[in-house]
């Protein structure tokens, strides 16, 4: 049994490498190189999935869920994605067993993309508008402000975003945190949020998805 990963460069998908390298999955990927000029995903993606967009997965044993191994099932969307990884490592990076920390966990790994990531998305197309593209997004920049100061409170007491050890919610919340350094006024300023990338940077497992996953603008 095997993951493939359609992977495209300086993507979401970098988290799902990421993560599978955390959990030992074996797994095989499959790149995609962007549109130089319109920055989007190539058409071949659309063989995969209806969306034609990346991150996708095929896991290629037990598709069809009778526990025989035939078949492919495929996977769309960064968090549903995660979850189903989650699921078959067994739980492993998936909730912890406090309640308090289950509820987190379950509220920022449907945060990150949900609420942190729209506003970073809208700046980043607005600021490739010429001349009306840069006004605009300096009305965006305090909306983005106000996610980066409730992230850094929220790091304040805790290590990880569910609580004590590293989970799934951290691997969501690293793609937009990653961005927001990038172009959105991530710096140190925000200390807490700051060393929680740099703890996952220096992970191995983040490391050798870097290798694995060539061009990432993020890290």
């Amino acid at each position: 049994m095997t993951i493939i990963v359609h992977h495209l460069e300086n993507s979401r998908s970098q988290r799902v490498l990421w993560m599978l390298e955390e959990l030992g999955l074996p797994y095989e990927v499959k790149r995609y190189e962007r549109n130089k000029k319109t920055m989007l995903a190539p058409p071949e993606l659309r063989r995969v999935h209806p969306l034609g967009k990346s991150p996708v997965i095929q896991d290629t044993g037990d598709g069809d869920g009778d526990g025989d191994g035939g078949g492919d099932r495929v996977i769309a969307e960064t968090g549903a994605i995660v979850e189903y990884l989650v699921d078959k490592a067994d739980g492993q990076f998936g909730a912890p067993p406090k309640r308090d920390d289950a509820l987190a966990y379950r509220f920022w790994l449907h945060y990150a993309e949900g609420s942190l990531m729209p506003p970073l998305l809208l700046k980043l197309v607005l600021g490739r508008i010429p001349l009306m593209g840069k006004p605009a997004t300096r009305r965006i920049q305090p909306m983005i402000d106000v996610h980066l100061d409730f992230v850094e409170q929220s790091l304040a007491d805790r290590p990880w975003f569910a609580g004590d050890r590293i989970s799934a919610a951290d691997v969501m919340m690293s793609f937009p945190l990653e961005a927001a350094r990038s172009r959105a006024g991530l710096d140190k300023d925000r200390p807490n949020t700051i060393a929680w990338l740099e703890k996952v940077h220096a992970r191995p497992a983040y490391q050798k998805a870097l290798e694995v996953g060539g061009p990432y603008a993020y890290a």
